[in-house]
């Protein structure tokens, strides 16, 4: 062997060594209930303040176009976990739905790993983990001993950071560890007022263009805020423990949500405010600051980050892609030309005739959103008799509800099969081009490429078997929203008290 090619080769097995050795991070997942992307400082907000998130994008990557393919809180939180987009996840494509145990998850994988897991807050849920064999849930053991004091009554006493640091305090040392914080803010319901209480001024709340702009949505949304501001200071504060502790530099931190504002058109709805997520990771030996990443992302993707991370291989259930080399490059923009993503959804809430769902598939360019209503003579939002059970109760929901017109429709009636969004000129997805001539070839192009993805990821919807999801279990509460039990309250049969709740945010219906 030559000089050249005796020093080449060293090269390599040192490249080798050092990646086969490098440490591996401990993993520090922060969940917000229901936060828009758009209400970050970091994303050019200025009425909402997250200065703890705004910390972890400039000290690490900021992702401009992260999704959830499923904008209810469990489908979305089985997809961060399984690493499969929600249409592969059998029952746990429903919200109140159960967890099927033959899908593997991230934290199962990574403690068999040698690593610690734990979880404080919100894990997946709503719905039953444990009637098919499940002992815990998903996200991990849970660490909720310690309470403190809240600003307003809407937020939860759950204190995150201290249950973090009686995790920390427990733990193998030796062991790197993986722990899911998951807020339960800001999900409904809030103390009406609060956000002006605490500070806000209703002139400097931004209204998105499908809500009605009057003090009462303003009001709302300011109650709304503060609870995103109390989320970001825990953030705050579990980033402090970490670096008294020597561990931050040592630790991914992620911060998202799982999906849009609890508020009409968005939370469960298949528009851009709805499954679009705000997103930051920190890692200060591993991310160089101040990326900011144009990729699309999806939270399947963050399973095989993990794993990745973890030195263990991606489990072959996992259809997500790893994020680690996006982490460890040093561009900005797009690093690995990361430009479709799907989005869709099955049963949510009940309230429709034989508890239907409304299914929805989408799919996302840098230009356009395409989405295809399979059942358009259902209401999108539940039923009006059943209170249109797939928006959260809210003095938003109610204007809106009272007062009909523009806004009704968009919120709550009947939708087209097709919708066409220019995403660039249209954001808020309020002009549908599907009928307008001039992008009937760029619909009939994304309708195919949708389909074509979907086949491929196997997806009963489109292979002939779409009504199996509305076969699946439910298992919240009936006698609130059940059809059924809408009539029968209508005929004057009386209906079984419901099981109570520990909390009333952990239902999250």
């Amino acid at each position: 062997m030559n000089f050249h090619l005796a020093v080449l080769a060293a090269l390599v097995f040192a490249v080798g060594i050092r990646a086969a050795d490098a440490p591996r991070p401990n993993i520090l997942f922060i969940i917000f209930d229901d936060w828009g992307w758009q209400h970050a400082g970091a994303y050019g907000c200025e009425w909402v303040k997250t200065p703890n998130f705004d910390r972890v994008a400039k000290e690490g990557v900021l992702f401009k176009n992260a999704f959830t393919s499923n904008p209810k809180c469990s489908p979305c939180r089985a997809t961060i976990l399984t690493g499969r987009n929600s249409w592969q996840l059998e029952e746990a494509v429903c919200h109140g739905g159960i967890f099927p145990p033959k899908f593997a998850v991230y934290p199962d994988l990574l403690e068999k790993g040698g690593y610690t897991v734990g979880l404080t807050g919100k894990g997946w849920g709503p719905g039953e983990f444990k009637l098919e064999g499940r002992t815990r849930n998903p996200a991990g053991p849970a660490f909720d001993e310690f309470k403190q004091e809240v600003p307003a009554k809407g937020i939860t006493t759950t204190d995150y950071p201290r249950n973090f640091e009686a995790f920390l305090a427990q733990r193998n040392k030796a062991q790197p560890f993986c722990f899911w914080m998951g807020f339960k803010e800001p999900h409904r319901s809030y103390e009406l007022d609060s956000g002006v209480r605490l500070g806000k001024k209703l002139e400097d709340v931004k209204v998105p263009g499908y809500l009605p702009d009057n003090a009462t949505v303003r009001g709302d949304l300011a109650d709304y805020a503060i609870e995103v501001e109390w989320g970001d200071k825990q953030i705050g504060q579990a980033l402090e423990m970490l670096e008294k502790s020597g561990l931050l530099e040592d630790t991914l931190v992620i911060v998202t949500s799982d999906h849009g504002m609890p508020f009409p058109r968005v939370k469960g709805q298949i528009y851009e405010d709805g499954y679009h997520l705000p997103l930051a990771m920190r890692w200060g030996k591993g991310i160089k600051q101040g990326r900011v990443v144009e990729d699309f992302i999806n939270v399947r993707d963050l399973a095989p980050t993990y794993l990745e991370l973890a030195g263990l291989d991606k489990h072959e259930q996992m259809s997500g892609s790893s994020l680690v080399n996006i982490l460890r490059s040093e561009k900005s923009g797009f690093v690995e030309d990361r430009k479709v993503m799907l989005a869709g959804k099955e049963r949510h809430d009940l309230g429709r005739p034989n508890d239907w769902g409304y299914p929805v598939r989408a799919i996302r360019t840098p230009e356009f959103f395409y989405s295809h209503n399979y059942h358009p003579e259902r209401w999108p939002a539940c039923n009006p008799e059943t209170g249109y059970g797939n928006c959260d109760d809210g003095p938003t929901k109610s204007w809106i509800v009272e007062n009909k017109g523009l806004f009704y429709d968009l919120a709550f009636n009947y939708r087209p099969e097709e919708e066409l969004y220019n995403i660039v000129q249209d954001p808020e997805c309020l002009k549908n081009l599907a009928k307008d001539p001039q992008f009937a070839a760029k619909k009939q192009e994304l309708r195919a490429e949708l389909e074509a993805m979907l086949k491929e990821e196997k997806d009963p919807r489109v292979l002939g078997n779409g009504a199996i999801f509305d076969t699946y279990k439910y298992v919240g509460n009936h006698s609130k929203k059940g059809y059924a039990e809408w009539e029968a309250r209508q005929r004057g049969v009386p209906l079984p008290d419901a099981p109570k709740k520990k909390g009333k945010k952990d239902a999250d219906e």
